[in-house]
């Protein structure tokens, strides 16, 4: 079975998951971290992708801070969804308070971005980052 590349290109990758950038909704750093496994909840995971979860979601979120200035994301995941288990990570950037500062801004936020921010300039600068944390997370390799 052939793995399809994401749009936005694998930022990291481990047995069990990998991520990368979102660029339907072209934000700098919004990162989907998806299980390679084909589930939907988290008590379907199993303790070695529990760790592993964990220590990539953390190793992104520090690298999100550190690459890219980052000082807070939302992080979400639905369990009704078609596609198999990942989270959402949505930095928030000071462009984004006008939508509000509750979970609640963040469709509006996304739909911005996707409607108003889809211009081959944002979308090279969503690009530049997303490598930019491919090289922090990977120490340099892909």
């Amino acid at each position: 079975m052939k793995e399809v590349e994401p749009d936005g290109g694998v930022v990291i990758e481990t047995d069990y998951f990998h991520a990368h950038q979102d660029v339907a909704y072209p934000i700098k750093g919004l990162i989907i971290l998806a299980s390679k496994r084909h589930i939907k909840c988290f008590d379907e995971l199993n303790d070695e992708e529990k760790m592993d979860y964990i220590n990539l979601l953390s190793k992104i979120r520090k690298a999100q801070r550190e690459v890219l200035g980052i000082e807070y994301v939302y992080y979400f995941y639905n369990e009704d969804t078609t596609h198999h288990f990942h989270t959402w990570m949505v930095p928030r950037y000071e462009w984004m308070h006008e939508f509000g500062r509750s979970v609640e801004s963040i469709r509006p936020v996304l739909l911005h971005a996707r409607n108003k921010m889809n211009n081959e300039e944002n979308k090279l600068e969503v690009m530049r980052a997303a490598k930019a944390l491919t090289m922090k997370l990977t120490g340099g390799s892909q």
